[in-house]
């Protein structure tokens, strides 16, 4: 009788998985094509760097132009920049000729549509996707007590890391100064639990999102509650998003709030009005998000995604792929439109208009791919799977994202757009490729369900909190571990990442505020 070999046992599933994954990348492009002469050029300055380069056709992958231009510029492999390539068709008049994003590689982009051939010199774009290097955060510099339940949200203000707010299960939210780790104020009003946090771009309110039905505004400087609580849902609310500040109509900036009672309700924070109520779907709504073009988009446990018009409150068009609740959205522009008009320099224009006009140049220039404004959109759902979306073009999905073992439970952009981050309760967290949804690492390390990830603001480095009370930092470039942060005594449910890179702040069950730093 034939011996019956047993199945292959995981490591080995996922090594085949990994070799044929590897095997397609290799076949995609074929060996005999010849070479590229290639000229690299800042985009910024016009200028060229280093002489013509021959580059096989082969290896004209993004990442081998990427280690190729960082060696001519002298670059260590520690220090290394990761850079975004396009190609300019034509001449003369830069903005009647096509750009073309170099996404994968020359021969996708530029051969196989006939834009050039092996026997063309070809002039290529460069821009830095991070002009400043983050530092992985390896030690806790401040734990701070003080709530009196379990910590359930964190966000640190747009403008800086010196001010964090923390929501909890003891009805109050808290304002902390991280430069001293002392608490600063103590936002007292709701009646049960707060649920969400969420900074104003122009780091000017602070609202709230509680069990208790109501969303609060508060003043950062003061602590104090600016006016009554914006009453209108039957059930808690959930989510919270600011609209974008370059859509803002000056002093008077507008917030929207999904709640459990299957609503999404837009704000006049000034007046304390509802404006808008959206109301379609047929489950609670679990995430809501104000994209830079001025939709609205939304996902429910109705196991749908629907984008709304921001001005007018219709419906534009109803997403459905899912087979189970999402849970979660994101979208690629978050991290700039969370900015605004702060940046790393941390210069602030002097007047409004020149906020406004800062603003909205940062968020263009950000969301611009082949000279047009593009927002993707992610969906994580209880039913293990992903989904990217492009809905400015089309209403089916880019790709479906499968890998998961369990309920997806968060997911995020990286600030340049170029990675999706998702966290699983099947205690891993995965790497995707944003433009085509190609799965490029699975990080493990953590022995509890992962509740949530954050990028630094460079893109090179992801935090993330899991219910094994540990935080970990891990190297997005290679997809290995960087720092193990222990510390929390408890499951860690909140995470934030500052968007000038120096802290990372987190909270749990614990009931501590624990604030790292290199």
């Amino acid at each position: 009788m034939a011996t019956v070999l047993p199945p292959p046992n995981k490591r080995q599933r996922l090594e085949n998985a990994e070799n044929a994954r590897k095997q397609q990348d290799v076949a995609g492009i074929p060996q005999d094509l010849g070479s590229f002469r290639v000229q690299f050029v800042d985009k910024t300055t016009g200028k060229p760097t280093g002489g013509l380069v021959s580059i096989p056709v082969a290896d004209s992958t993004v990442k081998n132009l990427e280690l190729l231009l960082n060696s001519l510029q002298g670059n260590d492999v520690s220090e290394r920049v990761p850079y975004r390539f396009t190609y300019q068709s034509g001449s003369g008049n830069q903005s009647s000729n096509p750009t073309v994003d170099i996404t994968s590689d020359l021969h996708k982009s530029l051969l196989q549509p006939g834009l050039k051939t092996t026997e063309d010199s070809i002039s290529l774009q460069y821009t830095p996707q991070a002009v400043f290097r983050v530092r992985a955060v390896s030690r806790c510099s401040s734990s701070i007590p003080g709530h009196g339940e379990a910590i359930l949200a964190t966000q640190f203000s747009s403008a800086s890391s010196s001010r964090m707010v923390s929501g909890s299960g003891d009805n109050t939210a808290r304002i902390w100064d991280c430069d001293t780790g002392t608490p600063l104020h103590t936002l007292k009003g709701h009646t049960s639990w707060v649920l969400v946090v969420s900074w104003s771009p122009d780091d000017s309110m602070i609202a709230t999102g509680s069990m208790d039905n109501t969303v609060r505004i508060w003043d950062p400087q003061t602590g104090a509650s600016l006016g009554q609580p914006l009453k209108g849902h039957t059930k808690w609310v959930r989510s919270l998003a600011w609209e974008p500040y370059h859509l803002q109509s000056l002093g008077r900036p507008r917030l929207a709030s999904a709640s459990k009672d299957a609503t999404v309700r837009i704000w006049d924070v000034v007046s304390k009005r509802i404006e808008i109520v959206l109301s379609g779907h047929k489950g609670s709504v679990s995430c809501v998000r104000w994209g830079g073009t001025g939709k609205i988009y939304t996902s429910s446990q109705d196991k749908t995604v629907k984008i709304w018009d921001s001005s007018t409150g219709s419906l534009l068009s109803t997403l459905t792929a899912h087979a189970h609740w999402v849970n979660h959205l994101a979208l690629s522009t978050d991290f700039v439109l969370r900015t605004a008009y702060h940046d790393h320099t941390g210069q602030i224009p002097a007047s409004d208009t020149q906020k406004l006009a800062k603003a909205r140049l940062q968020f263009e220039t950000s969301a611009t791919v082949a000279g047009e404004i593009v927002e993707r959109l992610v969906s994580a759902s209880d039913d293990f799977t992903i989904y990217l979306w492009n809905p400015s073009s089309t209403l089916k999905p880019v790709a479906r994202l499968l890998g998961h073992q369990k309920q997806v439970n968060h997911v995020t952009f990286s600030p340049n757009g170029q990675l999706i981050a998702s966290a699983g309760f099947d205690n891993h967290v995965k790497l995707w490729n944003s433009s085509n949804g190609n799965f490029l690492f699975s990080l493990r390390a953590h022995v509890g369900p992962v509740y949530m990830t954050s990028f630094s603001a460079d893109s090179r480095l992801l935090v993330s909190a899991s219910k094994d009370t540990t935080l970990k930092v891990w190297d997005v470039a290679t997809g290995k571990m960087k720092e193990d942060l222990i510390g929390h005594k408890d499951e860690v449910f909140a995470v934030d990442w500052a968007p000038d890179g120096v802290r990372v702040a987190s909270g749990g069950k614990d009931k501590a505020v624990r604030i790292w730093r290199h």
